[in-house]
């Protein structure tokens, strides 16, 4: 099942404190919907640049995309 990468950017000083927390919310929408809660993550591009992701199954995205707006998404292996 071909999946995608649902991206979140956040710059600035405190952009990885806020790519944690909003993932705390991908977690909370996750569960709420019956949707795997272990796809998703942080990852810290430098110190001023971290992205917060929600790896999907691709028929469930549109519906995770219209609900949770992310910045960009990308097709994953």
């Amino acid at each position: 099942m071909d999946k995608i990468k649902l991206i979140w950017d956040f710059r600035g000083a405190d952009a990885h404190q806020i790519a944690e927390h909003h993932v705390k919310h991908l977690k909370e929408y996750a569960s709420a919907n019956g949707l795997n809660e272990h796809a998703t993550g942080v990852e810290k591009q430098s110190p001023l640049y971290s992205l917060a992701f929600f790896v999907v199954e691709k028929e469930n995205m549109p519906a995770v995309r219209d609900a949770l707006r992310p910045h960009r998404g990308e097709y994953i292996d």
